[in-house]
């Protein structure tokens, strides 16, 4: 049987070491940390990332501690609605669309990967620091958290260890420095009473000034009948360290929401009623053509780092282990590896590029240009219902999940006051 060995207990890394372990494998996982803690925000699990969920065998875990999506509503600067769409099995998608929080989902696949493979699978407080190819295998370093340094040998080695990975940086000592966006997101979570029935997500503002998304990622949250929400506020400013826990203030954003009046949701109380602010800048790193250098493979952030936008960067995390995991029981380790790469290299390459462009958000980009960020009296003379369905249904193809009904002709996109008002 191959040995292999993992580098992160990220997402990604867990993941992996589950869809390995189905194929009856046995990974050994190596996590910087000395102890794994549920840190981060939210995350919006698109329906593939829910279908690869249930694969695993974790749906029930999961389900319990996410929220569905029912709604998604974009917005203009001044609160006014610019289109809305259902979202999951409310679209007409056999699997779900969900919102949870990043370190709570980490934590539900530690304790998975534990109860199936046993406490040894995750060594932490073991720090990659060099990786050497050697005749039918790897060696590579690993510094533990004492300052001993120890060599280990694995059949394959996979390197799940995010934006900074020290594998890619050894495979790819050539590849361009990553580059500041000029943009910086600010994230955090606020406990609140639900909005809508607790299962929307909100797109706010005009990009030209500040964006905004606000989601709830658990309902009746610690026993207080409350919601926690998640919101991610993007606006330019100087450049910031690429650190996920980076802490931030909300003072430095609540002036550009002055405008924004939505029925439903004081943004500026949900604001200062933060119980945490992170700061995350958007860097560039640019696209890879190999995400191998022989018996070495990157997965997740440390092979296709994007702008953590629209739920894709973890969902595509996963996805990798499932391709990799199954070319691993049928294939020699180097074939299998040269067929994950030509699987998945162009899609999520493309997906890269494709968030630096706002994905479908750019709709609310649309209407402040064409409005210099005004009110309108009409949005149907301002970005018809067609044309912005024709946007959102190219970029969910794009994504690997095409909008049930739209190949037909039938529009899927629509405006809730529409409905609302016809109800």
């Amino acid at each position: 049987m191959l040995d292999i060995a993992i580098i992160g207990a990220g997402p990604a890394g867990l993941a992996m070491a589950l869809r390995l372990d189905q194929q009856g494998f046995r990974p050994t996982i190596y996590e910087t940390v000395q102890e794994l803690k549920p840190l981060g925000v939210g995350i919006d699990v698109k329906v593939y990332g829910t279908k690869e969920l249930i694969e695993l065998g974790v749906y029930d875990r999961f389900k319990a501690m996410s929220v569905d999506a029912e709604d998604s509503i974009f917005f203009n600067n001044h609160g006014q609605e610019i289109y809305a769409e259902k979202c999951g099995v409310h679209m007409g998608y056999v699997h779900e669309q969900r919102f949870v929080h990043r370190g709570y989902l980490q934590m539900m696949l530690f304790e998975t990967v534990v109860e199936r493979m046993g406490a040894q699978t995750v060594v932490q407080g073991a720090r990659l620091l060099e990786y050497r190819n050697v005749d039918g295998g790897v060696e590579f370093d690993l510094q533990h958290a004492d300052g001993t340094v120890e060599t280990r040998r694995a059949d394959l080695l996979i390197a799940a260890d995010g934006i900074k990975s020290v594998a890619r940086r050894q495979m790819h000592p050539n590849q361009a420095e990553p580059v500041y966006s000029g943009i910086t997101m600010y994230r955090g979570t606020t406990l609140m009473e639900p909005f809508r029935g607790g299962h929307t997500i909100l797109h706010i503002g005009a990009p030209q000034i500040a964006s905004m998304i606000v989601y709830p990622i658990a309902e009746d949250f610690e026993g207080t009948g409350k919601v926690l929400v998640n919101w991610v506020v993007e606006r330019e400013r100087d450049q910031t360290v690429e650190d996920w826990n980076q802490v931030g203030s909300v003072d430095e954003i609540l002036p550009y929401f002055d405008t924004v009046k939505i029925p439903f949701l004081d943004v500026q109380q949900m604001l200062r009623d933060n119980r945490e602010v992170y700061l995350f800048p958007l860097i560039r790193h640019e696209p890879l053509d190999s995400w191998s250098d022989g018996r070495v493979v990157l997965i997740g952030d440390a092979a296709h780092a994007m702008y953590p936008r629209g739920g894709n960067g973890a969902c595509q995390a996963i996805v990798d282990g499932g391709v990799l995991a199954g070319n691993l029981a049928t294939m020699p380790v180097e074939e299998a590896v040269a067929a994950f790469e030509q699987a998945r290299i162009p899609r999520v390459n493309a997906m890269v590029m494709a968030h630096r462009g706002e994905g479908y958000e750019v709709i609310r980009r649309m209407v402040a240009e064409r409005t210099g960020c005004e009110p309108f009296e009409d949005i149907e003379e301002v970005l018809p219902l067609a044309e912005a369905d024709a946007i959102f249904s190219k970029y969910h193809s794009m994504v690997g999940q095409p909008r049930p009904g739209f190949e037909a002709g039938e529009p899927t996109g629509f405006r809730t006051w529409q409905v609302e008002a016809n109800a």
